[in-house]
């Protein structure tokens, strides 16, 4: 997990989020599926590309790690600085100052910009391989022929549109009301921008299908190759702008709202039930696009929300 793509010499347009596992030892990771410890020290693991082994326990409060002769459990901070210290890397240590004076709401927020606008650079860049190559056949036997690509190119987008509606639907539903309370039109070019971006992303999905049914080679099928490609630039550039635009006139206003400590929590659990599709199927998708740091900012996030059966639900997508 990460957004770190992967260098490779094959033709394949297909980005996936990391490398595979680097020449470490095989770490042992011992804890309950349900511990929200064990889910944080995986997910720094899989950060790390080691190769891993989740050991179950019924201990939900007791993580030990296992590189080799070596064993150690503690706090999560303890565990932390051992596998900073012990794989090389970018630093996964929370940063407390922030976690102390950033808005719950915000940071969510701004975590779905920063893994939206990553999923939908790498859609671009994998439309514009496909239309470079045009039909040719790629080396790479994972993907398969031209048709079977684009098949896994469309579920591909399909998960990026999902996300995304997910997270207008979210910021619609709880944070757009939020603001209306404090300012009342607040949010209304907000909105205005939802309304525009929806017919352009649900015009690339028929693009996809254009060239799913389009022989491979022909005029029509490298013209739906360039349109795709095209709109995909268009809703790269209005997601960039959206979001600025959001992050400097709604989100930078958060911290003068000043919600209550259960306000932000009763938020925050709201977003988390909106976007159910997001925080079960698909939420290693949305992890894949954001940094190693921001990723454990997220699963900090998830800590938060106080029914225990929701959390361990989401745990378990990682852990497992």
């Amino acid at each position: 997990m990460g957004n770190c793509m992967r260098r490779s010499e094959k033709l394949t347009a297909e980005i996936v989020a990391r490398d595979g596992a680097k020449v470490y030892p095989t770490v042992r990771l011992h804890g309950s599926p349900k511990s929200i410890l064990a889910a944080y020290i995986r997910l720094a693991l899989l950060h790390k590309a080691v190769s891993l082994d989740f050991v179950a326990s019924e201990a939900e409060g007791t993580v030990t790690l296992q590189v080799g002769s070596e064993v150690i459990s503690g706090s999560r901070e303890t565990l932390l600085r051992f596998i900073d210290a012990r794989f090389p890397g970018p630093s996964l240590s929370p940063s407390r100052r922030e976690e102390e004076t950033t808005s719950l709401l915000a940071s969510l927020t701004r975590l779905h910009h920063i893994s939206l606008l990553w999923h939908v650079e790498r859609m671009l860049k994998w439309a514009d391989d496909l239309k470079t190559r045009g039909a040719k056949r790629i080396v790479d036997p994972s993907v398969g022929t031209p048709r079977m690509e684009i098949r896994k190119f469309a579920r591909s987008y399909s998960d990026v549109h999902e996300v995304m509606m997910e997270h207008a639907q979210m910021e619609e539903t709880v944070l757009f009301p939020i603001f209306e309370k404090a300012d009342r039109g607040l949010a209304k070019a907000a909105k205005e921008e939802h309304a525009r971006d929806l017919p352009l992303m649900n015009g690339i999905k028929e693009v996809i299908k254009s060239v799913g049914v389009l022989d491979s080679g022909t005029p029509d099928y490298h013209e739906a190759l360039y349109t795709l490609s095209t709109r995909l630039k268009s809703l790269q550039g209005q997601c960039k702008q959206h979001f600025a635009e959001e992050e400097v006139e709604l989100l930078s206003l958060m911290e003068a709202l000043e919600l209550s400590k259960e306000q932000e929590l009763s938020a925050l659990e709201q977003c988390f039930e909106v976007m159910q599709g997001t925080h079960s199927r698909l939420l290693k998708f949305l992890l894949d696009g954001l940094p190693p740091h921001e990723a454990m900012k997220y699963l900090d996030l998830i800590s938060k929300c106080r029914d225990n059966e929701k959390m361990e639900s989401m745990l378990q997508l990682i852990v497992k």
